[in-house]
């Protein structure tokens, strides 16, 4: 590793948790449901995206960090962007309320994500 990739992972990173910030303020003023629909948004659309990235840059899972633009781009932004953790402190805080709705929104919110992993990276090979 060197200290240009680490500048493009910081940045990366630093634009990701940005982007999820926003998207998860403005779905926030707008959605008060049941269920923490922004997250569940932020992890299926980047699932999406990193999908469809990962086949057009050819990336390959054993060596995803090896450019700049993976670094940044894949590593940074979209791990920045995407959050694992804030999913399961929603199903945490979900099982004290309703035990079934947390089971549903993991069910969900991974069926979802490996589809639009899956619809991105299609969408990839149809697309050139």
């Amino acid at each position: 590793m060197t200290p240009l990739d680490l500048a493009w992972v910081c940045l990366g990173g630093g634009l990701g948790s940005l982007l999820r910030w926003w998207v998860g303020r403005m779905v926030g003023e707008r959605y008060h449901g049941d269920l923490p629909v922004s997250t569940l948004l932020i992890n299926v659309s980047g699932a999406f995206v990193i999908g469809y990235l990962s086949v057009r840059l050819g990336v390959d899972w054993r060596d995803r960090y090896s450019t700049a633009v993976m670094a940044g781009l894949l590593t940074g932004g979209l791990g920045g962007y995407t959050t694992f953790s804030t999913m399961q402190l929603d199903a945490a805080t979900l099982t004290r309320q309703a035990p079934g709705r947390a089971v549903s929104y993991l069910v969900i919110s991974i069926g979802a994500g490996l589809a639009a992993a899956a619809l991105g990276a299609a969408l990839a090979h149809v697309s050139g």
